[in-house]
């Protein structure tokens, strides 16, 4: 086989040497005085070496739509010998090559067919003197330079051309261009305005009244008895639920509300079947408050994403959107203007927000961090706030009172001991209010000023630490309720202050719990653990 030497020796004398030249009959006439006939040329991209002086042959028409001939290096025969001290010379200015538009597409010089005993020959010595360096670029390089996408993109394709050799890039920079072009699509395909998520359904409500709330709607309300077993177990969650709530409307209060971590809140059938009505995925984070409008007809909701979301449920149009500073812990709408409600999270302050303008109204600041829980007062004149601003020894901003038209501090000397109060309850016929407090005990309190602490009832046994443990009071008033870390359910006598009864309710921590408004004797609580129960 005839072998192929090609040297770039810029020190070499032949450089002086003249290049060849192109005859009339379309032979390339080189140095060595020996004519190449016009058959082996690069028109069908083989490269065909003759062995013991047989002729090459001829795979493809010769020449070039302009009427030029690629020039051919000089090859040496095995009968001669190779030359390794002579240079390939080529033409001083090579011709200008224009390809016809009407003409169909020629195959590619790489992906001919060739002996396979000749490729690797000729496909290295083209690397080694650029054969083919300004073709390629005609070629290849006007079809990936359009291609490409970005600074990354061109770069790698302008090497590409060049050498022929493509170097490597790192994963992450190859994952570059298909996240953008998923993140467009998603985006254009998310309609203004709505957030991310799954779009909400109507809530297909039954016009009816339930069949065992029915008799208790015109009657007074009775003594609460303690629940004793298990109604419905509530399982559809995948992660820990923060609260549970019945709807506000006595005819509609077979539905309740329950809000989670992962990202989601539902509406189940909680006393015919216990089924879930709705799912909604309108938050990007976990949501932590969700509560009930008090016409019963939405819903209004707020997470870690910063987001706040006021649901229609019998069209599953948001009916308001905003977007909050801060994380958001907890919601309340204010007991006369249901326009308005407060939010509260991972912030110094807390914000009024009107849903009418979309537009915060009011802000109440003070020296803290975090609000963990919000309670109206004096039908909306005054509101408390529960902080996680603590000392060692006391704790002058644990609970503050708020005059809410002038966002004025009313009072931050209400509870002095060393412990936070993650959520606050009102009772419905005293005026007093309790506080869940981190020192695994139930503190009383006073709604009119100064919000003296009363030092001889205390309710105590349930274990707080660290969660944020739900508690409220009976709707006759007469029991408390509250949650606890080992998952037990516990009542106190709101009069003695003694326990009167314990339920073994959840294998986690129990955070919320809530009488029904109108069933005397129906109890919802939820864990940590994502399941929420119905007890009777």
């Amino acid at each position: 086989m005839a072998s192929l030497v090609a040297y770039d020796d810029s020190d070499s004398e032949a450089e002086t040497e003249p290049a060849g030249s192109l005859n009339a009959m379309g032979q390339v006439k080189d140095t060595s005085g020996v004519a190449r006939p016009p058959g082996q040329d690069f028109a069908s991209g083989t490269l065909d070496v003759p062995k013991g002086g047989a002729q090459p042959t001829k795979h493809g028409s010769c020449g070039d739509p302009g009427g030029y001939h690629l020039p051919l290096a000089c090859l040496g025969r095995s009968d001669r010998g190779s030359c390794p001290s002579q240079r390939l010379q080529w033409p001083g200015k090579e011709p200008q090559v224009t390809f016809p538009t009407n003409e169909p597409s020629r195959s590619s010089l790489w992906t001919s067919h060739v002996p396979a005993s000749h490729v690797p020959l000729a496909a290295a010595r083209f690397k080694q003197v650029k054969l083919f360096r300004d073709f390629s670029k005609s070629s290849f390089c006007a079809q990936s330079e359009s291609q490409t996408v970005g600074k990354n993109g061109s770069s790698l394709q302008k090497k590409k051309c060049e050498d022929g050799v493509v170097p490597y890039t790192p994963k992450r920079l190859r994952q570059l261009p298909a996240l953008r072009m998923e993140t467009g699509k998603a985006n254009e395909a998310a309609p203004q305005g709505r957030p991310a998520g799954r779009a909400p359904a109507p809530l297909c409500v039954a016009p009816r009244v339930s069949e065992f709330i029915q008799p208790y709607l015109n009657s007074h309300y009775k003594e609460t008895t303690v629940p004793q077993k298990v109604l419905f177990y509530l399982r559809g969650h995948r992660g820990p639920v923060n609260s549970v709530q019945w709807c506000p409307v006595l005819s509609q209060s077979h539905m309740l509300l329950s809000t989670s971590m992962d990202k989601t809140f539902k509406v189940w059938n909680a006393v015919d079947s216990g089924y879930c009505l709705q799912t909604y995925s309108l938050h990007t984070e976990a949501v932590r408050a969700a509560r009930w409008s008090p016409c019963g007809r939405r819903i209004l909701s707020g997470g870690f994403d910063f987001a706040l979301h006021l649901t229609d449920l019998e069209t599953g149009t948001q009916l308001f959107s905003g977007r909050s500073d801060f994380r958001i812990t907890t919601l309340k709408f204010h007991p006369k203007d249901h326009n308005i409600f407060l939010c509260g999270g991972f912030s110094s302050e807390m914000k009024a927000w009107d849903i009418r303008t979309s537009k915060v109204m009011r802000s109440y600041k003070a020296t803290i961090q975090q609000t963990l829980d919000i309670l109206f007062l004096r039908e909306g004149s005054e509101f408390l706030s529960s902080t996680d601003a603590s000392t060692r020894d006391s704790a002058d901003r644990t609970i503050i009172a708020w005059d809410f038209r002038t966002s004025a501090k009313i009072s931050n000397q209400i509870f002095h001991e060393r412990f936070t109060c993650p959520s606050l309850a009102l009772h419905p016929r005293e005026p007093v209010f309790l506080a869940q407090t981190n020192g695994n005990y139930l503190a009383l309190f006073s709604t009119v000023w100064p919000y003296r602490m009363s030092r001889r009832r205390r309710y105590e046994g349930h274990k707080v630490e660290g969660y944020s443990v739900g508690c409220e009071c009976s709707p006759g008033g007469d029991l408390l309720v509250t949650g606890s870390a080992d998952g037990r359910v516990l009542m106190y006598s709101f009069r003695t202050a003694s326990r009167a009864c314990t339920l073994q309710g959840h294998t986690q921590a129990c955070v919320g719990t809530t009488y029904h408004p109108v069933l005397p004797s129906v109890l919802a609580t939820c864990s940590w653990g994502g399941d929420v129960k119905i007890w009777h």
